[in-house]
């Protein structure tokens, strides 16, 4: 048997790619294991794993917060605002890169230069007429102005331009309107860059916090971000158990969700590069 040879580069790149992994992996590691930590082994060792394993944390997180309120709280949220976002998104990219109309280009290139301005800009616009409407203290406030996203517009727009305009053309040739070409034809095939959406649109919902603080004025309409906020003190170290098993405990859906749609995401990128 002979040796297998590897070049160089093969070796580089894998070398670049395992330190990435363990650079990506290293702090999930870290917070995970700090929350099974006792609260004198968090402030005064720097060991990876607990020497001790307790629940602790666990507990007094369920103990001082009605976590499972916090966690409808943050799906009701999370969930109307990645459908609402992703629908709208596909919507709009399909009309931007498949339907001439005019003036198609310029409305698409203003769209593109109001990511420019600072959010901040808006902030109090937006509470001003949110206020008036009357929203203050209620989900419509945050799903509402969440529901569209520039950004993912352009993702989706950028990926759909890769779709042959030829399949569309025939569907049109057999009768086929714009609904049924953009359910039955764009739909399917733009899966990668709709799933790409929706894992960044539930990501930035999910752990939103200023929003929440700044809107959502009722304790039983609290996220799971406020609960956190919940667990501050004015001692160093306090509550840090609770700090980390709620961090741990709002963490993980997000890496649940990724991991099942991973590969959708990695496709809608890597088209999105090729069409430029």
């Amino acid at each position: 048997m002979t040796a297998r040879k590897f070049p160089l580069t093969s070796i580089l790149a894998y070398a670049v790619l395992i330190i990435g992994a363990i650079a990506v992996l290293y702090p999930f590691v870290f917070m995970v294991s700090n929350s099974f930590k006792p609260g004198s082994e968090l402030l005064n060792t720097r060991a990876l794993f607990p020497q001790t394993f307790t629940l602790t944390g666990y507990t007094g997180v369920f103990e001082e917060l009605n976590v499972l309120r916090l966690f409808r709280n943050s799906l009701l949220l999370a969930v109307p605002i990645t459908i609402l976002n992703t629908l709208l998104s596909a919507l709009a990219g399909y009309a931007f890169a498949k339907i001439p109309f005019p003036g198609r280009n310029y409305v698409f290139g203003f769209m593109l230069t109001t990511m420019m301005i600072p959010a901040v800009l808006f902030l109090i616009p937006t509470y001003v007429l949110i206020y008036n409407i009357g929203w203050v203290g209620r989900f419509e406030s945050l799903i509402v102005p969440s529901a569209v996203s520039v950004f993912n517009i352009f993702l989706c727009r950028q990926f759909m331009s890769g779709i042959p305009d030829e399949l569309i053309e025939a569907a049109r040739m057999d009768g086929a309107g714009e609904i049924t070409i953009f359910l039955q034809v764009i739909l399917p095939l733009a899966r990668p860059a709709l799933a790409t959406v929706a894992i960044l649109t539930f990501m930035g919902s999910w752990n939103d916090f200023f929003g929440p603080l700044l809107y959502l004025n009722q304790p039983q309409n609290w996220t799971l971000q406020l609960g956190l906020l919940q667990f501050r003190g004015t001692v160093p170290g306090e509550n840090a158990q609770q700090i980390w098993a709620l961090t741990t405990i709002i963490t993980i859906p997000l890496v649940i969700v990724y991991f099942f749609m991973q590969e959708q995401f990695v496709k809608a990128f890597a088209n999105v590069s090729l069409s430029k």
